[in-house]
């Protein structure tokens, strides 16, 4: 039996905060805000797994009014969802996702992005597809307020 989840999310840029993506810090003078680390393709992936086996939203497993959750490290929030995952008799085939964003240019650490998504989810690095993309100029992301991420994950039972 097999499950599709779509994940899609954002966050606006903030200067004085760190930028990470698939739980690397990515050199950029601004930073995404956000109650926990505001890994936005990290979000994206978990609110993908959770919606496969209908477990609700991120927003549902760690809300933004838990203090517990202020500052959190996403990629130990997504090891707790895939922790969900596997306990419902599933696993992950693939990913793909993707990040808009005008700025920074994410190519140069795409290697290391997907390496620790893979790694934190347990997949070889063909089993995690991340792209980047920009708005060209148009929306939010191609005014420089943010960026966003969309996620598709493709979960077989085992």
């Amino acid at each position: 039996m097999f499950r599709i989840g779509l994940g899609i999310d954002s966050h606006r840029y903030e200067s004085g905060r760190k930028l990470i993506l698939g739980g690397v810090e990515i050199p950029y003078s601004m930073g995404l805000v956000g109650h926990s680390d505001a890994d936005v393709l990290t979000h994206a992936i978990m609110d993908a797994l959770l919606g496969a086996l209908s477990l609700g939203s991120i927003g549902d497993h760690f809300p933004d009014t838990d203090p517990a959750y202020k500052d959190a490290d996403s990629m130990k929030l997504l090891a707790h969802v895939y922790q969900l995952i596997q306990d419902k008799g599933y696993e992950i085939n693939n990913i793909d996702s993707v990040v808009i964003a005008e700025e920074p240019k994410l190519k140069p650490h795409m290697g290391a992005i997907i390496a620790s998504l893979a790694s934190a989810l347990s997949l070889g690095i063909d089993a995690v597809g991340v792209k980047a993309t920009t708005a060209e100029k148009m929306g939010p992301e191609g005014r420089l307020e943010g960026m966003s991420a969309h996620a598709v994950v493709l979960l077989k039972a085992r």
